[in-house]
């Protein structure tokens, strides 16, 4: 029993193995809905964009520079091995030769453009392809005429320059511009690029929906689902009982709802709790069930794992030492005046107090009207001998205690049996705290024997499969229920 808390306490303070790919493929499931959302968004967002992004036209006229044949004197191979350097050097810095007041002035006079010089520069992509003497001139417009004729004119008007006013020494100039390929209208849009902007929304859709799903998993600070449990404790999952209208019933599920998929659930929890190990020196096994915080469910837990049991012929008495918030007698519909904090006070005997529900084997002990030293009657010698004559003469000694944020009542009465059995609400326990109590319970040599998760969400799937295997429980199932209903009285 020492190397269970051992195993808690690494689990709890040392467990970081990473995220795998099975672990990035549950938090994914667990957060579908945001990703789902984050990438519906996304997706929606660049379609959106792509449909109001008016169209844009490109056209692309290119240029050959080469040296003039006046600039090369005697046409020796020196001389023309000197005036091709000096045009590789000098076309370097035509493209942005072509962006400036020279040379677009004139083709917004020519064109009639309302531009100013840098807004016609912007609609410019002038290139010079490495180790070539093309200097590449396109024109992205809303018009796909205009841009042609803006390329062309441009292309025009660097030739002029670079032929007749650049180089003012009074002699030829010495590189020859030659318009090689005329700019064409286009006959389809350059942007928006529809199958890229899809492309980018999809795949970008998808990692923005995975980095929210992650995000809001890191950010999460309750108990989603019954693997966030095993995160931090590495201890069994009893059973997973999901939300379910049959849990309304002041009866258990057993009891109001016998072929139901949710008492099947608690008969799960049951089989569980039946290879759990027995107290050291007795015959029988005591369940000690609590939560982490209140409304976590673990007095319906409490109650229908004490008929389940029973349901199946063992001997079970049911304790509720929840003092200091007393629910089980009002869960089953029972007397509620005396209980267990009489017995403790020396006020009634056992057998004044225990009643009995629905089969003969299952005994209930309620808690009585609250005491005003309630952690003193519940670690009393008085508590722990009632404790041993009932493993004594019960197979399941069953006790319903405080949440553990309240008080540490488990604690004590786990240390007499072989564990606390934790009962946790999805979206209720709080991770932090569960971590907290954990510690707590290793820190007592205390082991957690399992969970119960409640409230988990159960898939259509498994729900409507149960329709088809319950068939063999009889139709009298109602005249159980009655008559459960009729057998509240006391031993």
């Amino acid at each position: 029993m020492a190397q269970m808390p051992q195993m808690q306490v690494e689990t709890v303070e040392s467990r970081d193995d990473g995220i795998t790919l099975v672990d990035l493929i549950h938090i994914i499931t667990k957060h579908a809905i945001t990703a789902i959302i984050t990438f519906a968004v996304v997706f929606l967002a660049v379609c959106a964009y792509t449909l109001i992004t008016p169209p844009k036209y490109s056209s692309t006229a290119q240029t050959y520079a080469t040296y003039s044949d006046a600039s090369v004197e005697g046409g020796d191979i020196s001389s023309i091995n000197s005036a091709s350097s000096y045009i590789s050097n000098q076309i370097r810095s035509y493209p942005t030769l072509a962006t400036t007041e020279a040379v677009l002035r004139p083709v917004i006079d020519e064109l009639g453009l309302n531009l100013t010089v840098a807004q016609l520069g912007g609609q410019l992509t002038v290139e010079n392809p490495t180790n070539t003497a093309f200097v590449n001139i396109t024109v992205e417009d809303g018009n796909p005429q205009q841009s042609a004729a803006i390329a062309n004119a441009v292309a025009e008007s660097l030739q002029d320059v670079v032929e007749n006013s650049l180089y003012d020494s009074g002699r030829q100039s010495p590189v020859k511009l030659s318009i090689v390929q005329q700019a064409q209208e286009p006959t389809s849009p350059s942007s928006p690029n529809v199958p890229l902007y899809m492309a980018i929304g999809l795949v970008g859709g998808l990692i923005l929906g995975v980095f929210a799903a992650l995000l809001r998993d890191l950010l999460a600070t309750k108990i989603q689902d019954a693997k966030d449990l095993q995160d931090v404790v590495d201890a069994p999952i009893m059973g997973r009982i999901p939300e379910d209208d049959a849990l309304k019933d002041p009866s258990p599920a057993v009891v109001s709802a016998p072929a139901s998929a949710i008492a099947e659930e608690y008969r799960r929890v049951r089989t569980n709790l039946s290879f759990t190990a027995r107290v050291d020196g007795m015959p029988s096994r005591l369940i000690v069930i609590s939560s982490v915080s209140p409304n976590e469910g673990k007095t319906t837990t409490s109650v229908n794992v004490a008929a389940s049991l029973a349901e199946n012929g063992a001997r079970v008495l049911l304790i509720d030492a929840d003092l200091r918030h007393p629910s089980v007698a009002n869960k089953l519909g029972l007397e509620s005046g005396a209980g267990l904090a009489h017995v403790l006070s020396g006020q009634a005997s056992v057998k004044d107090v225990v009643q009995r529900y629905w089969k003969p084997n299952l005994h209930v002990m309620p808690a009585g009207p609250k005491p005003p030293n309630a952690s003193t009657l519940l670690n009393s010698d008085t508590m722990r001998e009632l404790i041993r004559q009932a493993l004594l003469q019960y197979e399941y000694v069953i006790i319903d205690t405080s949440p553990m944020i309240v008080a540490n009542d488990a604690a004590v009465f786990g240390k007499i049996g072989t564990g606390v059995v934790l009962v946790s609400g999805r979206d209720v326990t709080d991770k932090r705290e569960l971590r907290d109590i954990a510690g707590q319970l290793a820190t007592l040599n205390v082991p957690i024997t399992g969970f119960v998760f409640n409230f988990a969400k159960d898939s259509k799937k498994r729900a409507s499969s149960y329709g088809n295997y319950y068939y063999y429980y009889s139709d009298d199932s109602d005249g159980g229920k009655e008559s459960g209903r009729r057998s509240h009285r006391k031993k």
